[in-house]
């Protein structure tokens, strides 16, 4: 799987604000995606007092939620830790995570905001375009905007909103729980992108796309820490 744009990460904290704010534009919010029979999970992580990142990637069957692939990269942190610009950094190892995949996802759930962004273009935004691939941002966190709280009931939702404009949604994916936070990434409406989270979420608060990356990044983690033990 490979990008349709080129990927400069070796910029200033000043060329990636002016990069986002040009790159937003691209970002489409209504459905432009075929039909929905694999769906991937993204996660990154970082290994503690270092500078390394593992990216992983786990596709699913979007009925069966039976795990059809997994990828995983490594890379080096070539961004600062800058609050708004996290995707600059984590993009180079998913990038070449995306890039061993045999199987290409009809549409990628990220572990973070979408268009849920102070300058909309979260993570899910930003690998949405460079792949121009369906993708949704579920956060478990919010980062900005006001809600109601959603009805305590699975299914039940409410707007977020940020200075006046709905930036995403609030979902409730299993009763008595905390919400979800879900925002567009890329060609997928907000209506979509809430009905797809909900359906890879049958058990647990967080839909399976994630559950399984975060899974499979720890395992390389941990494998990470040990080999280097050794």
């Amino acid at each position: 799987m490979k990008t349709v744009l080129n990927c400069d990460f070796d910029l200033s904290e000043q060329e990636a604000l002016n990069l986002q704010k040009d790159l937003a534009k691209k970002v489409v919010i209504s459905d432009y995606l075929g039909g929905m029979k694999l769906v991937a999970g993204c996660d990154v992580a970082y290994q503690k007092n270092s500078d390394k990142l593992v990216a992983s990637i786990v596709v699913l069957d979007v009925e069966t939620l039976q795990v059809i692939e997994t990828s995983t990269a490594e890379d080096i942190c070539q961004f600062p830790y800058i609050p708004g610009l996290f995707s600059f950094r984590e993009l180079p190892p998913l990038i070449k995570a995306f890039d061993k995949l045999k199987y290409i996802p009809d549409v990628v759930v990220c572990d973070g905001q979408g268009l849920a962004h102070p300058r909309r273009f979260g993570l899910a935004c930003h690998l949405g375009v460079v792949f121009d691939i369906p993708t949704i941002g579920c956060g478990k966190s919010r980062l900005i905007g006001e809600y109601q709280e959603p009805a305590a009931e699975r299914g039940g939702y409410s707007p977020l909103i940020d200075n006046s404009e709905e930036v995403g949604c609030v979902l409730r994916t299993q009763t008595g729980v905390k919400p979800v936070f879900v925002s567009i990434g890329h060609r997928v409406s907000l209506a979509t992108a809430r009905h797809l989270i909900l359906k890879l979420s049958p058990e647990y608060r967080l839909p399976e796309t994630t559950r399984q990356a975060d899974h499979l990044v720890k395992i390389k983690l941990k494998n990470y820490q040990l080999s280097e033990s050794l």
